[in-house]
C-alpha cells in the first residue's frame, strides 16, 4: 500500500532523518504516471524494508533492533532509460556513499493489477534493481516516448528520421541527435555527470577504440588511393585540393595513441540501451 515518504520527516529523531545529496529531478515522461508522485510503496525482504517513491527516491531501512541499524537512500530520481522509443526504466542516482561511490537504483515498470513494489535485488554491489507493478503501464502504448513530446520536438524527431532514411546522417549521428532531443525534453540528463558513470550504461559506439579508429583510417586511405588511381587510368588531370593533401598527410602520419578516448568518444548512447 502507498504510505507517506519518511525522507527528512521532522517528527523523527535527528539520527533517523535521511540526508539526500540533492533534490530529485523534475517530473518528466508519461503524464499519466505523475499521479504516482507523492506516494511511496514498500516491500519487506529478509530484514530490510524498501520504499520506492516514484519521481522522488528509493530508501532502505533495516528492520532490527541493532543500535546501528541501517537506514539509507539507494538513489534519488534522476532520469529515464529509453530504448526503441520506449521508457524502459527509472534511474535513481546519487544515493548514500558506498565503497567510494554512490548507491543507485533502476526501477522497471511492469503491468500489474495494482500499484506495488514487487521485487528488489542487488545485481552488483551498491546497484539495485527494483520491479514496480502498476496498471498504468498495461496499455501497449503507455510507455511510448514520441506521443509524450511537445509538437516541436515531434517535428524535430520526424526530420531526424527522414534525414536518416535519406542517408544525410549516419545511424550513429541519428542516435546522438536523438539523445540531444531527449535531453531537451528533460527525459535524460546531459552526459558528463553521473549518468556516464552509471552501472550498465551502454558503451560508446563508433570510433571508441584505437583498433576501430585504425580500421577507419585504413579504409579511408584505400579509398583515396582507389579514386586517385581511377583518375590516372582515364587520363583525367587531377590536382589535390589543399584540404585533401593535408588529410592524406595526416593519415600517413598514423594515429595518436594518447587522449583517444577524449577525442573520439563516439555515440554515448541513451541511458541504459541503444535506440
Amino acid at each position: 500500500p502507498a504510505v507517506s515518504t519518511r525522507l527528512n520527516n521532522p517528527f523523527l529523531p535527528q539520527t533517523s532523518r535521511l540526508q539526500p545529496k540533492r533534490e530529485p529531478s523534475p517530473l518528466s515522461g508519461p503524464a499519466h504516471l505523475f499521479r504516482l508522485s507523492g506516494k511511496c510503496f514498500s516491500l519487506v525482504e529478509s530484514t530490510y524494508k524498501y520504499e520506492f517513491c516514484p519521481f522522488h527516491n528509493v530508501t532502505q531501512h533495516e528492520q532490527t533492533f541493532r543500535w546501528n541499524a541501517y537506514s539509507g537512500i539507494l538513489g534519488i530520481w534522476q532520469e529515464w532509460e529509453i530504448s526503441n522509443n520506449t521508457f524502459t526504466g527509472m534511474w535513481m542516482s546519487e544515493g548514500d556513499s558506498c565503497r567510494a561511490r554512490s548507491r543507485q537504483s533502476k526501477v522497471e515498470l511492469t503491468c500489474g493489477e495494482s500499484n506495488r513494489l514487487a521485487h528488489v535485488s542487488e545485481p552488483s554491489t551498491c546497484v539495485y534493481a527494483l520491479t514496480f507493478e502498476t496498471p498504468l503501464v498495461c496499455h501497449p502504448h503507455s510507455l511510448l516516448v514520441y506521443p509524450t513530446l511537445p509538437e516541436a520536438l515531434q517535428r524535430r524527431w520526424d526530420k531526424l528520421a527522414q534525414d536518416l532514411a535519406d542517408e544525410l546522417i549516419t545511424s550513429q549521428g541519428y542516435k546522438k541527435l536523438l539523445r540531444a532531443l531527449f535531453e531537451d525534453a528533460g527525459y535524460v540528463k546531459a552526459l558528463g555527470g553521473n549518468s556516464s558513470a552509471r552501472e550498465g550504461a551502454p558503451k560508446a559506439e563508433g570510433l571508441e577504440s584505437l583498433e576501430t579508429c585504425r580500421k577507419a583510417h585504413s579504409e579511408l586511405t584505400e579509398e583515396i588511393q582507389r579514386l586517385t588511381s581511377l583518375l590516372s587510368q582515364h587520363g583525367i588531370p587531377f590536382s589535390k585540393p589543399t584540404e585533401l593533401s593535408r588529410l592524406e598527410q595526416h593519415l600517413g602520419q598514423g594515429l595518436p595513441t594518447h587522449g583517444l578516448s577524449e577525442q573520439l568518444r563516439g555515440d554515448p548512447g541513451l541511458r541504459g540501451d541503444a535506440l
